[in-house]
């Protein structure tokens, strides 16, 4: 894994600006990508709507992406930003993680689609690396 640069971190707030006060509509269009596109997903959520605009798509897209606003306030310590998270994935959840490359791909997606101003060459650089970091993290306990 490439260490984010600090060029990199610069890169990532300064496009995180951007989506703060958007998480909830930036992650339910991400989920409903995922869901729709990547159908393996769906079986972690049984019995969810997973239906474009429905409450769960808000309600989980807006932790997604809140969980990542948070990262990237603590970008220079990820992992105690997501202890808790990294915990809950290892012990209750596990994902497989080919699903958070997944959903890393419709955020980038989605992103580009909103912020498309902001979504240069370089800062799609910064955003994946910053994305599989984050993704390195919530796997790391994992056995």
């Amino acid at each position: 894994m490439v260490p984010l640069s600090a060029g990199d971190k610069t890169n990532v707030k300064a496009v995180w600006d951007h989506v703060k006060g958007h998480e909830e509509a930036f992650g339910a269009d991400a989920l409903h990508r995922c869901f729709k596109i990547d159908c393996q997903t769906q079986t972690y959520f049984p019995g969810k709507d997973l239906n474009e605009g429905s409450a769960f798509l808000h309600s989980h897209g807006k932790k997604v992406m809140s969980a990542l606003t948070n990262a990237v306030a603590h970008i220079d310590d990820l992992e105690a930003a997501l202890s808790k998270l990294i915990d809950k994935h290892a012990h209750d959840l596990m994902v497989d993680p080919a699903n958070f490359v997944l959903l890393n791909h419709h955020i980038l997606a989605v992103l580009a689609m909103h912020l498309p101003q902001l979504f240069t060459p370089a800062n799609h650089r910064s955003l994946d690396k910053f994305l599989h970091t984050v993704m390195r993290c919530l796997i790391s306990k994992y056995r």
